[in-house]
Formats: C-alpha cells, structure tokens, sequence
C-alpha cells in the first residue's frame, strides 16, 4: 500500500531529525520523506498530529516460549503484545526446546513469525550444541539460517578453552557472541542481590562480584580473540565502569541493560516480591542510578525488555523457588517515556536505545526512517496515561511488578514493513 503519513513529529535518532513533517512509504519501504516522489499516488493518509513517529522499537532479548514451552506464551501472542507496544523486532536467546543450535529450529521460529504477520523475529543461535558448553554449534550453518548472533544464554561454559575456542569460530563468520556474565561460583543458589535487603529477608545473594568478574574473564577472551561482543543484561555500576573503559580502549563491544533495572532496585524486593525475581537481579538504587548515567553517556548501547512470560503458578511458590522473569513487551515504550518524564534521559537518546542501537548490535538494516529503509515505523502518543493492569496487558504472561503504576504513552499505530496496523485507545 502506498501510504502517506501526515503531520507526525518525526524522531529518527540515526538521522538526527526531530521536525514535524510527512513520511511516504511503498512496497514495504521509506520512499520519501516531506515530499512525495514523483508519480507516487497515496492510497491512504494516516494523519498522525499529536502523534511522534519513530522507528519501530528493537527489542534485543525477548523469550518468546516457543518452541517447547507454549503453556506460558506463543510466538503469535507475544508478536501481538509487541506490535502494541510498538516493537517491530523482536531478537530471541537459544535457550528454547529444542536448542537453537539447528538450521530446523531456526526455519521453525522464521515460520511462525511469519504466519503470526506481526513483528519479526531473529533467533540467536547456540554457541555451543545444545548449550551444553562442550561441542560448537555449526555456527555458519545457524548464520545461514538467519540467526544474528550466538549466544550460549545463562547456561555457563566452565571451560574457557571451549569459551575461547567458540569466540574465535564466531569471529571467523563475522557473528557476534551475546554474553551473559555471571560466574555460577559466585553466583550459586543465589536469588537476590547480596546487601541488606536481601539479609533482612533471610534469601541468598547473588553478589555484584559474580557479574564483574564474569565480564573481566569476557574481556579478555573478547580481546585475544578478535570477535565481535554484546553483554547482555548489566546490572552492576562496577560493570558500567569496566565496559566504559574496554570501549574507550577500542575493544568492539557493546551492552545493554534491562527496562526493569533501570527502574527498579533490590527494595522493590521487600515483602517478598516475586513478581521482582529476575536474573541478574534487582540490585541496589546506586546501581540503578549508575544505569541510567550510563544510557545517558552511551555506554549503554541499547535497552531491551528482557520479556520472560510466565503462567500464574510460576510466581506463586516461596520467593527463591518462583521462577525468574519479568513480562516486559507491553511496558517497554511508557517505561521509556516514563524514564524521560523524570528528566533521566532526553527522549531521542532513549529512543535511539530502542531503535538505531539495537539495529547496531545485532548488525540489521533497520532502526531508521531514512529513505530507502525498510519501512518500520511506531506512531505514538507522548501525552496520554494509562494504568498498567490486567486488562491492559496482551502478552499471556502477566508477571509484572509494575501493576497499578501509571504510564505515559500509548501506541496508536505500527508499520511493520510497511503493513499498517492500528490500535484503538
């Protein structure tokens, strides 16, 4: 469909605009921007006044359940609750059932997202055969699927050998390695942040030590082997620090953090919260402030959901026997306007974390309204509020911590390769 959307406030982070004006797109593409080409006849004008158009949101961690765990969500329902978050791509870890250490897993996933007809989604594959941390994955083969990265999840590598071996395999197909760092010495049986909460609630702590030193060891690994790095999930202000530092040295890494952590801290834990068990996990507001400083400084090169939906029961046991996980889809834009709102972050820095940063990491031609661009794009309204509840949610899993907190903005539309799907107030 040729279509002509009319009078939006137009934020690309990539292209440095911020202006109010027209975008035309055709065939799934951006084919102009304030004036249409020649001969382009509109099939239909999308008035978008009051309305900020950006890029579709990139999401770079996202469980999608599927395969092997659909009693907790489906491909087709968690693709749906993006959409209506604005969230164009979705990027799913390996850890499903099976592995993604597959061409056939990899087909699996494409398919599904496809019959769903909402946002994409891209598979990391395995870096190691059923991320048991002992054989390589076929990484070219996975890379030929269409998998953007390698990743051997939260599943640990004890032995750094394979770590290093993996790396440099990686590096020789042009993949980049997502990296949890966490050493499950430290880190073991742990499920909050070790300090006061966690021992005024009498629960084993999971030290700030277990993410540094895990990302220490990386670095190095990452350093002799000349492959392309993302840490996923960081918690720790000291991690911010030693990121900053590897950067500025000219090691090709980047990172993110999850929207929970940079709103919540460990005192969100305290009357037991499960709803607040995640990994790595809520750590103290020093860290969480260390967060923010550093989306804002750009040593956060993205923020993801970090979207683990969970069936009711999974959060109903004793705090440390719930399963951990935040369902993230539908929260990601308002949290994000919500961080703007409080004067954390200006809105083009923290929609470039969602959009041109994560189209970086993972290395895709997407995250821009440039002409030529495919044709991603996520209409919102800055200005209204809505209460985070039940109702309001679509994803299947409805394990937020973040129920009755009032939210600004609300997605009115999204083009999904140039598919235009709206969305009732």
């Amino acid at each position: 469909m040729n279509l002509h959307i009319s009078n939006a406030r137009i934020i690309d982070p990539r292209g440095k605009r911020d202006a109010t004006g027209s975008i035309f797109t055709s065939g799934g593409q951006i084919v102009a921007l304030d004036t249409p080409p020649g001969e382009f006849v509109s099939e239909r004008v999308y008035d978008a006044s009051g309305l900020i158009a950006c890029p579709g949101l990139i999401d770079v961690c996202a469980r999608l359940r599927e395969p092997g765990n659909e009693h907790k969500a489906t491909i087709a329902s968690e693709t749906r609750a993006a959409a209506r978050g604005g969230i164009t791509t979705l990027c799913c870890p390996p850890d499903t059932d099976p592995v993604i250490d597959e061409p056939a897993t990899v087909e699996l996933i494409h398919r599904r997202a496809e019959d769903s007809g909402l946002s994409a989604v891209l598979p990391l594959g395995a870096l190691t055969q059923g991320l048991r941390g002992e054989m390589l994955a076929e990484m070219g083969a996975l890379k030929d699927a269409g998998c953007v990265g390698v990743s051997n999840a939260w599943v640990a590598v004890n032995d750094t050998r394979v770590t290093r071996r993996a790396f440099e395999y990686a590096a020789t197909h042009d993949l980049a390695v997502f990296i949890q760092a966490h050493d499950e010495w430290l880190g073991k049986n742990g499920c909050a942040n070790e300090g006061p909460v966690a021992t005024r609630l009498g629960l084993p702590g999971v030290p700030a030590s277990a993410e540094t030193v895990a990302l220490a060891q990386m670095l190095e690994l990452v350093a002799t082997s000349g492959v392309r790095a993302h840490f996923s999930q960081l918690s720790a202000a000291r991690s911010l620090e030693l990121m900053s530092t590897a950067r500025a040295s000219g090691l090709n890494v980047t990172a993110d953090a999850s929207m929970s952590h940079l709103h919540l801290s460990e005192n969100d834990l305290l009357g037991f919260n499960s709803l607040c068990h995640v990994r790595p996990p809520l750590r103290s507001a020093r860290d969480r402030d260390a967060l923010r400083a550093a989306l804002r400084d750009g040593v956060l090169s993205a923020v993801c959901s970090d979207h683990q939906p969970h069936e009711p029961d999974a959060k109903l046991a004793p705090f440390a026997s719930t399963e951990p996980g935040i369902s993230g889809l539908d929260t990601l834009m308002s949290l994000a306007l919500k961080l703007v709102q409080e004067g954390a972050v200006t809105l083009p820095r923290v929609l470039e974390s969602l959009t041109s940063g994560p189209a970086e990491v993972l290395g895709v031609a997407r995250g821009s309204l440039s002409v030529g661009s495919r044709a991603d794009v996520c209409l919102f309204d800055p200005d209204v509020e809505w209460e985070v509840s039940d109702e309001s949610l679509l994803s299947a899993g409805r394990n937020t911590p973040f129920f009755g907190w009032s939210l600004p903005g609300r997605v009115r539309a999204v083009l999904i390769a140039g598919r235009l799907h709206e969305f009732s107030p």
